[in-house]
């Protein structure tokens, strides 16, 4: 993991990735521009936007393509695994430990020297399970 705060680390990144790193739901950029707003209210949603870019691009966080057009993101790094609703966007940490055999499996297998891996399970979330159960044709899947 990189370190926390390197030299170049503006007060709008570092509010950022502190505002980020707080949240547990990976949020979109749209609401963690909420809370960042709260500690710098000049910012714009351009700026996080574009910060969030760049964290991304250099490892402080992660940026998460989901179902619908908005990524979400996350500012904890460690190898993990996500569970991702297909019918609401949801995503959660999956609390099952890394599966560091596969990964050493690929590695040793394919040529590649793995870095790290990352697995989303698709799936429909508690609260879309109990919508469907309750309305089984307006859920579309």
């Amino acid at each position: 993991m990189k370190s926390d705060y390197p030299m170049r680390m503006t007060r709008q990144r570092r509010v950022i990735l502190d505002e980020l790193r707080k949240m547990h739901t990976h949020p979109t950029a749209d609401e963690l521009y909420q809370g960042v707003r709260r500690r710098i209210p000049s910012i714009s949603l351009a700026t996080v936007y574009r910060n969030l870019k760049l964290l991304a691009s250099t490892g402080f966080i992660t940026e998460m393509q989901t179902v619908g057009a908005q990524r979400r993101y996350e500012g904890n790094v460690d190898n993990h695994y996500h569970l991702m609703c297909v019918a609401c966007g949801r995503v959660d940490d999956a609390t099952v430990p890394p599966d560091h055999d596969l990964q050493e499996a690929v590695d040793r297998t394919t040529g590649y020297k793995i870095l790290s891996h990352r697995i989303e399970f698709l799936g429909v979330c508690p609260e879309c399970s109990k919508t469907s159960a309750n309305h089984p044709s307006d859920s579309g899947i």
